[in-house]
């Protein structure tokens, strides 16, 4: 071989490289997994739970795996599933519609007050959000404002539609929780980028009324395995057939508790402003750029020329030109993001970190006085009770953004000054 055709070689070897930034996993009963992990460590739990998933028998082509991916209930968090003819309802999970949103306003650092307390007192008034000490719910509304409820009148009449086909559903906590903050991991920001703008940021999604449409789902999906005796690789991959009647209820129900999660993060928007214009002087505009995107979620798309259902369980669709949100833990960068297209990953990018440790064992390891240095210079909690969201319980998210530098483009980096948690 000659030094040109050596040199030639070569340069298509590196050009491969930089082509397939992802690792394919696989074995003889599944389709390919391909993870976009480079550089991240994924956990051999998680690496058996996604070669689970990815035997069953409508996966469409591949799965795609988020570099946040981690273990989940019935499929890996940070998992892009395509499918035809079938779908898992725990593959959505129970946090149906969970995703971010996000807006810039005119508000630079130098208007915010030098102490963030106040600024977050009046987050947290505005916004329900939270538990009691003895563990009863304060995430609702004694008495909904009238923006709530002229939210609910556009969902009402489709949820008594789910209802009278599923009754169970009707006495959730529905229209109390339209505009309120989860637990967890769900928060309410106030960011500043890299040129000083004030952003507010906020993660929540379709709050009880999702978390019990998922559940009731997953319980007939499981009773339709045993009544047609499918053996399954795991129990939590009970799926639901197309065409049959509890799809087609499923379809309706999850895309109902979609527009829901939606709703709910645009209203909690809403207080968050009025929060900042109670707190700051200056006049406020709050619409110079918006993002509202899903990462717990199934719709139809088209790829490859067909019709798929794409399951994103903790990922965010990252079409060509698309705008999202990639969030860190308490204390760690977050990122506005536009998407780069990518059809290997079915168009998609991770959605934040991703957990190294469950919650019980961040509690474990860390003390409150961690989680107060891991916070430094951020107005927050910082109590027993959020040790277990401590910024060393998730990846490093420089790590995760490098790992996909081919589904997304960042267009902003934003860093925390206030965090308000459930």
């Amino acid at each position: 071989m000659s030094v040109i055709e050596e040199i030639k070689q070569q340069a298509q070897v590196e050009q491969a490289k930089q082509q397939r930034a992802y690792q394919v996993l696989q074995n003889e009963k599944s389709m390919p997994v391909k993870m976009w992990t480079n550089g991240v460590v994924v956990d051999d739990n998680s690496k058996k739970q996604l070669l689970q998933t990815a035997q069953m028998p409508f996966i469409y082509k591949w799965m795609a795996v988020m570099p946040d991916v981690h273990f989940g209930l019935g499929a890996t968090i940070g998992s892009v599933i395509p499918t035809k003819g079938a779908i898992i309802p725990a593959a959505v999970g129970v946090d149906i519609g969970c995703g971010m949103m996000a807006t810039r306003t005119n508000l630079t650092a130098s208007d915010l007050p030098d102490n963030l307390h106040a600024l977050r007192t009046e987050l947290e008034r505005l916004i329900p959000h939270g538990m009691t000490k003895r563990g009863r719910d304060k995430g609702s509304w004694e008495t909904p404002p009238e923006m709530v409820d002229q939210a609910w009148a556009g969902l009402v009449a489709d949820f008594e539609l789910i209802c009278a086909k599923h009754p169970r559903l009707k006495n959730t906590n529905n229209r109390k929780q339209l505009g309120t903050l989860g637990t967890g991991n769900h928060f309410v920001e106030i960011c500043l980028d890299e040129h000083d703008h004030v952003w507010i940021m906020l993660h929540s999604g379709s709050r009880g009324v999702g978390n019990a449409i998922g559940n009731h789902f997953i319980e007939l999906a499981r009773k339709d395995m045993q009544k047609h005796f499918i053996n399954l690789p795991n129990k939590d991959l009970a799926y639901l057939v197309e065409g049959t009647e509890h799809f087609d209820d499923y379809w309706f129900a999850v895309g109902w508790a979609q527009r829901f999660a939606m709703m709910n993060r645009e209203i909690m928007m809403q207080a968050a402003i009025k929060a900042l214009a109670t707190i700051i002087p200056k006049p406020l505009n709050a619409k110079l750029e918006a993002v509202n995107c899903h990462h717990n979620y199934v719709q139809k798309e088209q790829h490859y020329g067909e019709e798929v259902m794409v399951t994103r369980k903790g990922a965010v669709s990252a079409k060509l030109g698309q705008y999202g949100i990639i969030p860190g833990s308490m204390g760690a960068k977050s990122f506005i993001v536009r998407g780069l297209g990518n059809q290997e990953s079915f168009c998609s990018c991770s959605h934040g970190a991703g957990r190294v440790m469950s919650r019980a064992e961040a509690k474990r390891r860390f003390t409150v006085e961690d989680q107060i240095a891991q916070t430094e210079g951020v107005e927050c909690r910082k109590d027993a009770a959020v040790i277990d969201e401590i910024p060393s319980a998730y990846k490093p998210i420089e790590d995760v953004m490098k790992a996909q530098q081919d589904l997304v483009e960042v267009v902003y980096t934003l860093r925390q000054v206030v965090c308000v948690k459930g």
